[in-house]
């Protein structure tokens, strides 16, 4: 990612965003959509740019890359985002609460749904040549809007999993920085080391072993039978713990 300016949130009715100097920072209003908004405009805002909704009950967000490897390969970058999405949430958690993803892409605290992941590209890329960029976004509940979690409980948000003050602001900040860190060390080590922090992320389940492979596709290895092979692409599709109609994680 090129290099930019420490970009932040100014202004009397926003907190400060501070993010490390790779990035360039674009805020929306309650009403915008990172997702979307990033894709229309990644050609002019490039790599590196954090698009961010100014929600009180998500931390919304998302990133602009650029990769050079085939769109096939460069994919995979949907789990450097979803590892330090994780290693994000878990710098702010209470000590010892669990921290787990549902492959591929949603998040769970105490296995309460609070948001997840997702990546996008354009439409017409070609599988073997790198795509003009890639924008993997998150979002994650931060409060309960309900008002009764027993409502919903097969959700929750940081805020009733004793995340305390956090924010979203810390959380973006903290998804920035580790972020900066897989790409590093994807660059330096290869995939592999990813691909094993995300798989370590998955919920435990006693004879059963689970790895990531070159393509992004999830093998599932049970004792004594074949294993099973889980696609990434059409798992991509349709973001598994988003709400079309609220634009926020499942209730």
């Amino acid at each position: 990612m090129p290099q930019e300016p420490r970009s932040r949130i100014s202004g009397s009715s926003a907190r400060t965003l501070d993010l490390p100097p790779p990035f360039r920072l674009v805020a929306l209003r309650e009403v915008g959509n990172a997702v979307a908004h990033a894709c229309a405009h990644a050609g002019e805002f490039g790599a590196g740019t954090l698009v961010y909704v100014g929600r009180f009950d998500l931390a919304e967000f998302a990133i602009v890359l650029e990769p050079d490897e085939p769109l096939a390969a460069a994919r995979l970058a949907f789990y450097a985002g979803m590892v330090a999405l994780g290693n994000a949430l878990a710098a702010l958690a209470p000590p010892e609460k669990p921290i787990t993803i549902g492959w591929p892409d949603a998040v769970y605290i105490d296995r309460g749904l609070v948001g997840g992941g997702q990546l996008a590209w354009p439409d017409r890329a070609a599988e073997d040549k790198a795509p003009d960029w890639l924008v993997f976004g998150a979002a994650i509940r931060t409060v309960s809007v309900s008002g009764d979690a027993g409502l919903h409980p097969l959700a929750t948000a940081l805020a009733d999993e004793g995340f305390g003050d956090s924010g979203s602001e810390r959380l973006v900040e903290g998804f920035a920085r580790h972020l900066m860190v897989e790409i590093d060390r994807w660059q330096e080590r290869g995939f592999t080391p990813i691909g094993q922090d995300y798989e370590s992320r998955l919920e435990s389940e006693n004879g059963v072993r689970r790895e990531i492979d070159g393509k992004g596709d999830l093998q599932i290895r049970r004792t004594g039978k074949s294993i099973e092979r889980r696609k990434l692409l059409p798992a991509l599709s349709a973001p598994s713990w988003l709400d079309p109609k609220t634009g926020g994680p499942r209730l």
